[in-house]
């Protein structure tokens, strides 16, 4: 019996998506694949457009057996963060055989080589990073410099430390070696348009001839910025029907059917969501916590947090103030996540707490009927608790998992807040949402 692993934000779920799943099967040989994916709040330190029961269905109808959830405290921290919580979900699952992802390169060996000089840290890469950071670099521009001077040097190595999939990637494999994890690492090349993409792309050449007949692979960037200028972004009570956008119709093509059915099944019921939303409940938290300064929060240096009080009267909104707190050693996505970690009370005192032992859960978002079997084989090897009702587990966590599910709970409800505001629906707490099971 072979399990896979995938970790993803499903941001949503499109085409591309859909190719990886495909190939993952392929090269792996897996009987059933299983989807660790963020909650409502991702690695950029953003909401996801679309909550994560929305999400999970699209991964169950394109090819997931299982979807469990990060922990909030991975899903929206760096990528180093991100990487560790969602490998060890895997490797304490204690049935998975491999974690396939997504890459640039498309290399394992190359990634591996990069992963395991990060894990030593040779003497001539601290010196090179220290140097970079000193000549004000951000911490992923030094990082990819020092290890630049201790690589070989070819077009390979140096395109490998550029892109963003792969960064992401070097990550999995140097937490799976941390872990001495058994799991396989498998890499398969990105297809399409490129991570950063805003613009939608058309169809696409894929390996083994496959051209024109092959749906368009546009980056989930190009389809969230497509969805945020959509003339109908913003609410209005007098639309009959918003599923009818025409930027619905435009992206139709850009993801799975049963992904585009969901996508009009939902709009102006519960997405899209942006940052802006959250702009309100930023601008208040900020507002509450300048007196006592921010370096308590999770990533907040003392420069950040000076700067945030220093600007905080012009502050406009969340995508605007990351934009004014931008610097050259400071990236947009850390700046964001920083805010982010403010907005939703992640100090550094609780992460220290539960990175102890990095897991305490896997909360069950939803699965196949038909993966039934693969639950049985989970609960006689986890080393962890699988939870797949809420109010059971308070019986079964120490108090650390507790806080750190709590946290993920409270979470859902800011994110389902917003959701009621912005599309005058009601609020549906956490405790009374269902699993979501497809036959």
């Amino acid at each position: 019996m072979h399990i896979t692993g995938i970790i993803a934000e499903y941001n949503p779920f499109h085409n591309g998506h859909k190719y990886h799943l495909e190939e993952t099967r392929r090269i792996t040989g897996a009987d059933f694949c299983i989807a660790i994916i963020s909650g409502d709040f991702v690695q950029r330190g953003t909401p996801a457009i679309i909550d994560k029961y929305v999400r999970t269905e699209m991964a169950l109808r394109n090819g997931v057996d299982l979807v469990l959830e990060l922990p909030l405290c991975y899903a929206c921290g760096s990528a180093e963060f991100f990487a560790d919580g969602a490998v060890a979900l895997l490797d304490r699952l204690g049935a998975v055989d491999s974690l396939c992802f997504g890459s640039e390169c498309g290399d394992i060996h190359i990634l591996t080589e990069i992963a395991s000089l990060l894990m030593n840290e040779p003497e001539a890469y601290q010196l090179a990073l220290q140097k970079a950071l000193r000549e004000g670099h951000s911490l992923p521009k030094a990082r990819s410099m020092a290890l630049s001077s201790c690589l070989p040097f070819s077009s390979s190595y140096q395109e490998a430390l550029s892109s963003p999939n792969n960064i992401l990637g070097i990550e999995y494999v140097k937490a799976l070696l941390k872990r001495n994890s058994r799991i396989t690492p498998y890499t398969i090349t990105r297809q399409g348009s490129g991570y950063h993409d805003t613009s939608l792309t058309s169809a696409v050449s894929l390996p083994g001839g496959c051209t024109n007949n092959h749906p368009p692979l546009s980056s989930a960037s190009a389809i969230r910025s497509c969805l945020e200028h959509d003339i109908f972004s913003e609410y209005d009570n007098t639309l009959k029907h918003p599923a009818d956008s025409t930027v619905l119709t435009e992206l139709q093509t850009h993801v799975p059917e049963s992904v585009y059915a969901l996508l009009k099944k939902n709009y102006h019921r519960c997405f899209p969501i942006f940052s802006n939303d959250f702009s309100s409940l930023l601008h208040y938290r900020l507002l509450l916590q300048a007196s006592n300064g921010f370096t308590d929060y999770m990533d907040v240096t003392a420069d950040l947090s000076d700067k945030i009080i220093k600007n905080l009267n012009q502050f406009e909104g969340y995508e605007p103030f990351c934009g004014q707190l931008k610097s050259k050693d400071m990236t947009y996505s850390r700046i964001s996540r920083s805010l982010l970690h403010i907005l939703l009370d992640l100090t550094d005192r609780q992460m220290r707490e539960w990175q102890t032992n990095q897991i305490y859960y896997a909360r069950i978002l939803g699965f196949r009927r038909s993966s039934i079997p693969l639950l049985g084989i989970l609960k006689n090897s986890t080393s962890v608790p699988l939870i797949s009702k809420l109010a059971d587990a308070s019986g079964y966590l120490t108090p650390t998992g507790l806080s750190m599910l709590e946290k993920d709970i409270q979470a859902a409800h800011i994110y389902d807040s917003v959701i009621s505001s912005k599309f005058h629906t009601p609020f549906v707490n956490e405790y009374s949402k269902q699993l979501v099971i497809l036959d």
